[in-house]
């Protein structure tokens, strides 16, 4: 399957060498699919119908900030809704739908979300085989969706983030979360980030990371999602 990588942002330089790149990291979280790589926070942008399949990454930046790329990726998200392609957006990927379809994003009032976190499956969709009714992923983030777009399944949630992942018609699907990342990752940005979140969250975050995660899970579900 020809997966179009929408690519957000790229992984700090510092980091590179032991966890990779944003594209790394996805083949390794779908090694099965055949990525192309579309840098557009550089402007690169594809033809809708170049690709079966598109995903979105996450981002440093906020998808309310006034910056022509990301003007440029809520409209090419929209003529993938148009098109009925499949789109499967992860984290500032996830909000960059939202908002391209008529939802809102803001800074959360709760703050960051970091480390692992469990969220309640509120819908069982015939494509979430294995079926479970909580979920473990890993969170980075302080924006959230705060209002959902029409016609929006909310899928799973909790008091942190209530929309965590949400489906709009067949072939839509996003995650605030980031199952792309590893534990480690996770745990060396949120040490590069206490000044930004606080000691308390930060060590709370990383205690989180004993805790299992969905991985397989999410995988079997994307690829359950994908077979339409």
């Amino acid at each position: 399957m020809k997966v179009g990588l929408l690519v957000c942002d790229q992984v700090r330089t510092e980091y590179r060498t032991e966890f990779g790149s944003y594209p790394e990291m996805f083949q390794a979280l779908f090694p099965d699919y055949e990525f192309e790589i579309y840098r557009v926070h550089k402007g690169e942008f594809p033809d809708v119908m170049d690709c079966e399949v598109y995903m979105a990454t996450g981002s440093s930046h906020s998808v309310y900030e006034d910056i022509e790329w990301i003007h440029q990726t809520k409209a090419f998200i929209r003529k993938l809704y148009e098109a009925n392609r499949y789109f499967i957006g992860f984290c500032f990927g996830h909000q960059l739908l939202a908002e391209a379809l008529g939802g809102k994003v803001e800074k959360a009032d709760i703050g960051w979300c970091v480390g692992v976190h469990e969220f309640e499956v509120l819908h069982i969709k015939h494509w979430m085989r294995p079926a479970k009714t909580q979920v473990n992923f890993l969170m980075m983030c302080q924006d959230q969706v705060v209002q959902l777009p029409p016609n929006t399944i909310r899928l799973a949630g909790n008091n942190d983030c209530p929309n965590a992942i949400i489906q709009i018609g067949e072939r839509i699907l996003s995650i605030q979360g980031h199952p792309e990342f590893t534990r480690n990752y996770n745990q060396t940005l949120m040490e590069g980030r206490v000044k930004r979140m606080g000691v308390e969250k930060v060590t709370a975050g990383i205690a989180s990371l004993t805790k299992p995660i969905d991985i397989d899970l999410f995988r079997a579900w994307v690829a359950r999602f994908l077979e339409g």
